[in-house]
């Protein structure tokens, strides 16, 4: 195990009554006029928009709002957002929705403050001076970004990241209630991307981490377990409220305590949803069994590990490599059942962007920990996804 600080100071109000607190909420980290980011039309179904209306009226707070976020969120909406939220004083971001809505906030949060462009932290990685506090109600169990320190942003064909603890939301409204008018493929999808963080986590080169490697092989188990009970009865609220704890366990950083995950699978799918548009989940599903039947080849250790352990592999008969194989059939037998596609070819995607994409990648040299990825290994995984 390796040494490790652990810094989480998010609030999760969890349950069917939890958006009853959202004024006291506001009123506590100081919100005096919020901008909320959301997007489209169903929170207004949900009740959530006059149940945030309704609170800002009751604190004597000034309300904004956008609800034009789209999936994969560009840096054009949040140059406009904060423009918008420097000329109206904005002091409090709170995001509706999943990751996309979230990320937007937390960019737009990071922008406000800010004299120069917010693609600045995406871009060069500087270090904020001052971030606006941000909240969250959660309505699509996926991202994590509920409760994490990352922000993922697109600006055309780049994808990048940002990581500050000043991004972590300062509280999270989590009721699986409004989970449950998800379409199947957004769930599904979610259960994909949960399990991405998870493996992402869990391949790692540090030993002696039982205790983390033993909670992330739980946490799988439960993905697989309630992606299956909505996959059957989508209105199983118990199941929905298993998955969106899980979608923030998952990327809150408790797991990471004491290891160095990879992230290298995480770098893949950026590219392609970079490129092509490809949702981020269902993107995960296709590149994690071509990553994982590479890795077979060249490290398989802790992939059998997670293979004999959560999926009952034989270790007496069997080979690492062998297991770690069936490891990928086994994940990517399970994304299919949920309906989701595991190869490229069936979104139309071929190889002749693939050079630009690795070029774009592994700019800054390889990417992953567990394994590292030059160009040359990350276009023949693009290419075993085919």
């Amino acid at each position: 195990m390796v040494d490790f600080e652990y810094y989480n100071p998010a609030k999760i109000i969890f349950g069917r009554n939890a958006i009853g607190k959202l004024g006291s909420l506001l009123t506590e980290f100081g919100a005096k006029k919020i901008l909320l980011v959301y997007s489209g039309e169903f929170i207004k179904m949900l009740g959530i928009y006059d149940a945030v209306k309704k609170a800002a009226k009751e604190n004597g707070i000034a309300f904004y709002e956008n609800g034009n976020v789209v999936p994969n969120p560009s840096i054009e909406l949040v140059r406009e957002l904060v423009k918008e939220g420097k000329e109206n004083g904005v002091d409090f971001v709170l995001a509706v929705g999943g990751g996309s809505s979230i990320d937007t906030a937390k960019a737009v949060a990071l922008g406000i403050p800010y004299d120069g462009d917010v693609w600045d932290f995406f871009e060069k990685s500087i270090n904020p001076e001052r971030v606006l506090n941000i909240g969250v109600i959660s309505t699509l169990p996926a991202s994590g970004s509920e409760n994490s320190n990352a922000a993922i942003l697109s600006n055309k064909e780049w994808k990048l990241g940002f990581e500050d603890n000043r991004i972590i939301p300062r509280f999270a409204i989590m009721n699986p209630e409004y989970t449950l008018g998800l379409p199947k493929f957004q769930t599904a999808a979610g259960v994909a991307d949960i399990i991405s963080h998870l493996l992402e986590r869990y391949f790692s080169d540090v030993k002696n981490t039982d205790v983390t490697d033993y909670m992330i092989e739980g946490a799988v188990k439960a993905a697989i377990v309630n992606g299956r009970r909505l996959n059957n009865d989508p209105s199983d609220y118990n199941a929905r409220a298993e998955i969106q704890w899980l979608a923030t366990i998952a990327h809150n950083n408790l797991l990471d305590t004491g290891r160095i995950g990879d992230w290298g699978s995480h770098r893949i799918e950026h590219e392609l949803s970079g490129q092509y548009g490809v949702t981020h989940g269902e993107g995960m599903a296709i590149v994690f069994p071509a990553w994982i039947r590479y890795t077979a080849k060249v490290k398989p250790w802790k992939l059998a590990q997670l293979s004999v352990r959560t999926f009952g592999a034989d270790t007496f008969n069997n080979t690492e490599e062998e297991n770690a194989l069936f490891l990928a059939d086994v994940l990517e037998k399970f994304f299919r059942e949920l309906g989701l596609r595991t190869r490229l070819n069936e979104l139309n995607i071929d190889e002749r962007h693939f050079e630009e994409m690795a070029e774009r990648a592994t700019r800054n040299g390889a990417v992953g920990h567990y394994i590292a990825l030059d160009k040359k290994v990350f276009v023949e995984i693009l290419r075993n996804a085919i």
